[in-house]
């Protein structure tokens, strides 16, 4: 069975295998601002938090992307990424322009490597669907949320409950 998002109430393909909790992450290749090639061991060693957007040009994205970024400073010890489809280039205009400093933008738009591997890679439109994964120190996927309909927030109180969770563990 396919597994779908919508956008505006139209149904959308995603690729890929469907992850759950417990799984562990798998490696990826996307790029940074700089187009350095970055993959999930040079993200490791810290709890992390992915948070995935379609494009940081829409108004949910930036929101979520500055959301994420506000939360960050609060967060000790957690590594934030937004992961898109978006050209380095625009990622990094978008970031310089929105003072978002804490948040770890990447480009997954050369092969499309975090979307098929994670599972949120939107077949018609070879965008991300809008999701947060949460990640813990060993590669240990502790928190997913993929939201079905990719024009609405994801639920940034249970990521960031769940950030938390694992942190309070470790300390």
């Amino acid at each position: 069975m396919a597994r779908t998002v919508t956008m505006k109430g139209q149904p959308l393909t995603l690729a890929g295998q469907a992850l759950k909790v417990g799984d562990k992450a798998p490696d990826f290749r996307v790029l940074d601002r700089e187009l350095n090639e970055v993959g999930l061991e040079d993200c490791g060693g810290k709890v992390r938090l992915l948070s995935v957007t379609p494009s940081l040009d829409t108004p949910v994205c930036d929101m979520q992307a500055r959301r994420f970024n506000e939360e960050a400073a609060k967060l000790e010890d957690v590594s934030v990424f937004n992961i898109s489809m978006d050209l380095p280039f625009a990622i990094d205009r978008f970031c310089t322009a929105a003072g978002i400093d804490r948040v770890q933008a990447l480009s997954d738009h050369r092969e499309a490597s975090f979307g098929r591997a994670y599972g949120v890679l939107i077949e018609e439109l070879r965008l991300l669907a809008r999701s947060v994964f949460v990640i813990d120190r060993d590669d240990t996927i502790r928190y997913i949320e993929i939201v079905p309909e990719i024009t609405d927030h994801p639920d940034y109180e249970k990521a960031l409950e769940a950030v938390r969770g694992l942190v309070a563990k470790e300390v």
